[in-house]
Formats: C-alpha cells, structure tokens, sequence
C-alpha cells in the first residue's frame, strides 16, 4: 500500500515532468539522503521529501551540499511541516543552509511561473529587497536617505543596508513600494546559480523595522575551494581497496554516505572532465541499485560503474557496467578503465 510519502515523491515527480524536466527516482533504495534527481537543459536539481522539516539534522543538510557542489546541483527540500507547525506557501525556509519550500510553492513556481518573494528567519517573515532598484526610486524622486527612512519608519543606516541587499521585513517594503509606487521586493529564484539563492546580506542596526539575518542565514553558495583532496577510509576493506586502486590511478574519489553510490568519482580522461557514480559491493547490491544508478547517470550526464568483489557472469545489469575486483587490479591507467566502463556502457 502506498504511503503518505511515497504519495508526495510521486505528486513532486509529476510536477516536475510537467514543468519539462527529466527525473529520476532514488527513494526506494534505502537509506538515501536524497530522494530525486532532476534535469532541465542545464539546470540540475536534486531533492528531498520530509514531512516534518526538523528530520533534516545538520550532517543530512552537510551531506546534500556536498552533493551539490560535486554535481554543480541546486538542492531543495519539500517539506509540509516543522513540528506541530505546517509550513507557509510561498515562503523559502532554511535550515543548515539548505533551502526548504512546501510541494504547493514547487507546483507555483515551476508550472504557474510564479516564484516565492518571502524567506523565513528567526523574528518571522522576510523580503530580500533589490537594492539596486531601491537606490535607483531614491535618487530619482531626489529623496534623502534620512526622509525615506522615516517613510519606512526605521534609520538611515537601515536604509543603506536595504540598498545593499539586505532583507527586510514585509509591512516595510510594502510601505516603501506604496510610497514609491513601484516594487522593490526580489523574487527568489530557486533554480538559479547557488549563490543567488538566498539572503546575500545580514542587517545589523538595531533600529525598529531591521531585519536580522541569523549567522545560518541560508547563504546556498559553492562551497570554498577545496584543498589537496584526501581519500576518506570507510571500514569496508572492499570499498577501501576498490577507492585505493582508482585514486592510484588518477581518479579523484569523494566518498559518499546513504546515497545509491557509494563514490563521486572524478577525472579528466580525453581531456573533459568526466565522472562515475561508483557502487562497490556484492552481485546482489548491485541487482538491487543498478537501475538507480542507471538514472541518476542518465539525469546528471555522467556515468555509472559497480565494482563487484566475485565473478560475474554479465558485464552490465540494467545497463550499469559491472568490473570486478581482479579486472580492476589488472587495469593501471585511469583512460584505460574508463574505456573499459564506455565499452559496456554500448553493449
């Protein structure tokens, strides 16, 4: 029987097949920390589905990020409530640094074309102002800092943050939009570059009206550059021992945790950047992963590999190339392995 879950993974997948996209489902693989992955041109998106919000615990919102900046991905979160509390159409959350809207804010902004304006932040409901716009209205009605900052009833100070980006809070921009009689409230765009996502400034002057960004103020933006990449160990000596021979090959490895792979896994043979969704297990793991995995390649424009520790009587299932373990040791180049992967990939 078909659960409340299962009911919005489906309903969210139908929106986004609507809306053009191209997706694929990971929620039945267990556990994962994401449940779809969708495509659009160049837009890729990868989602979770909670019912209640606070499930998204800090190393869950770690991990999604990760994710993101491996696949260059925009992450969303669905939810429908936090705690006893359900959450407010319309409105982006954030928690981790991870935005969260509600299935009926997707279902607006991808099929109605109407993005959300509203971001949630302790002390209630916020607007993120175009600054630029804002500065332009002022300077051209010759207004003083100090007269539309009594307008907004708040300060000086206040105002320049405004123009600056920062965000503010929703009777002050609608006073400010009627006194100027045109809008200054910036639409946010859940699907642009990750750093466009959210709040870009934090106000801080103590005036009455400020808005304040918290220090987790939802900034989405890559995540700083990387330094020399350090092969995490995981306990498994198989996977230890499969991540080991492709580092030294020249594969760039990122273990993954609860996703349907179990590495991100990176290169540049034939001078493009190129990457494999590696799974490392048993035959049977592998029957039971390699359809998503096959997805998910499809979707993010990579490929999919499972390294198996015993023989193998078929090279791929479900299209997924599947290596084992002596094939692997007896391959030392990392052009040579990934030919290996593309030549099965076409039977």
């Amino acid at each position: 029987m078909e659960g409340i879950r299962d009911r919005s993974v489906s309903a969210i997948q139908s929106v986004l097949e609507k809306a053009g996209f191209f997706v694929t489902d990971t929620h039945s693989v267990r556990p994962t920390s994401f449940d779809l992955m969708a495509r659009r041109d160049s837009t890729l998106v990868i989602l979770k589905i909670l019912k209640n919000i606070d499930a998204l615990d800090s190393p869950e919102a770690d991990r999604l990020r990760e994710l993101s900046r491996l696949f260059g991905a925009q992450v969303l979160v669905i939810g429908h409530s936090s705690g006893a509390t359900e959450l407010e159409p319309g409105v982006v959350y954030y928690r981790y640094g991870v935005p969260i809207i509600t299935e009926a804010s997707l279902e607006e902004y991808l099929l109605g074309g109407v993005p959300p304006f509203l971001f949630s932040s302790p002390g209630g409901i916020f607007v993120r102002v175009d600054g630029g716009r804002l500065r332009e209205l002022r300077e051209a009605s010759q207004l003083s800092l100090g007269a539309l900052a009594s307008v907004a009833g708040v300060s000086r100070r206040t105002i320049q943050l405004y123009e600056g980006g920062a965000g503010a809070e929703v009777d002050v921009v609608e006073r400010l939009e009627r006194f100027l009689k045109e809008p200054i409230a910036e639409a946010i765009d859940l699907l642009s570059a990750l750093e466009g996502v959210a709040p870009r400034k934090r106000a801080t002057d103590a005036s009455p009206g400020t808005s304040y960004m918290p220090s987790d103020s939802g900034e989405v933006g890559p995540s700083p550059p990387q330094g020399p990449h350090k092969l995490a160990r995981t306990g498994d000596p198989l996977r230890d021992g499969v991540f080991r021979q492709l580092d030294g090959m020249g594969w760039e490895v990122h273990v993954t945790i609860r996703c349907p792979f179990d590495a991100f896994t990176r290169g540049t043979p034939g001078g493009e950047r190129e990457f494999l969704l590696t799974g490392v297990g048993t035959l049977r793991s592998a029957q039971h992963r390699a359809e998503a995995l096959s997805g998910l390649a499809r979707v993010a424009e990579g490929h999919a590999v499972f390294v198996v520790g015993e023989a193998a009587k078929h090279t791929t299932i479900d299209g997924v190339p599947v290596v084992t373990t002596q094939e692997l040791r007896r391959t030392r180049a990392r052009d040579e392995f990934f030919e290996l992967v593309e030549e099965r990939e076409s039977r």
